[in-house]
């Protein structure tokens, strides 16, 4: 007998369509949407895919919702100049989202839940899904989370920041060494971080300077890594992996809850 599975890739037609009138209102689908970029010299390319794609599978379990064939490609053009790069133009991103809200509507999902794992690609999902919203069927909702966006500041604190470092760092490379540590080649690990001078507002100045410059990671670090990946390990990723799961399934409840405060207008 077909083991059952959270993956709707790996589900045939008829397990599709149980998992729908099972769910029924309450239906969900994941999807891990991310980018094909250098994560260093240490790390993989598809680095900012898998650890959203475990990320869905954990919180699937505990939801009771499908999660969709990833998305590896997003908007990864700060990293231009570096070899291991792929990216989608603005408007094909956009286009893509819209696209896939349309579609997974038709197949009869109510909520449709993009769950990120490249912080470039956030603000193009949540316009697209605005773009989309208004041709979606009544009840049906379409919106992007980060997969760290449910953590609390502590938590945040321990795994990523300014100071610890936002790509490629120990974080991200634990996380996917306690996905698959033959992928990640730690002898090659190093620390890095950008020359950024003392300001008033550091968040304005890296979203001017990164978001609105293609090719700003590429001149704002030699290796392609901010922060230090020299003691990554898959027990640190693993503990970063299941604070991330746990703040989703709280971020995503958080969600629902205020959305039915919100009165009909």
């Amino acid at each position: 007998m077909k083991p059952p599975t959270v993956f709707l890739g790996e589900m045939t037609n008829p397990e599709l369509e149980r998992h729908l009138a099972d769910r029924g209102d309450k239906s969900m689908v994941l999807l891990p949407i991310g980018s094909t970029e250098q994560h260093g010299p240490h790390g993989p390319l598809l680095t900012d895919t898998f650890i959203p794609t475990e990320v869905c599978r954990r919180v699937a379990l505990q939801t009771g919702a499908a999660v969709a064939p990833s998305v590896p490609y997003g908007l990864s053009y700060p990293h231009k100049g570096f070899t291991g790069v792929v990216y989608l133009r603005m408007k094909t991103f956009a286009a893509l989202v819209e696209d896939l809200c349309a579609q997974f509507a038709t197949m009869g999902f109510k909520r449709i839940v993009f769950v990120n794992g490249h912080y470039d690609n956030t603000y193009a999902i949540a316009y697209a899904c605005a773009s989309a919203g208004e041709k979606l069927p009544d009840g049906v909702r379409a919106y992007p989370i980060n997969y760290w966006d449910g953590m609390t500041p502590d938590e945040a604190a321990e795994f990523f920041g300014v100071e610890e470092g936002l790509h490629a760092n120990k974080g991200e490379t634990s996380a996917v060494m306690a996905i698959n540590p033959a992928l990640v080649d730690v002898d090659a690990a190093v620390a890095e971080m950008p020359p950024f001078p003392e300001v008033s507002n550091i968040g304005a100045v890296h979203t001017a300077f990164f978001f609105s410059s293609p090719g700003s990671v590429y001149r704002a670090t030699r290796s392609g890594t901010w922060g230090d990946a020299r003691e990554s390990s898959a027990e640190f990723g693993e503990r970063y992996l299941q604070v991330v799961s746990r703040a989703t399934v709280r971020l995503l409840d958080d969600i629902e809850r205020t959305q039915a405060a919100m009165p009909d207008r």
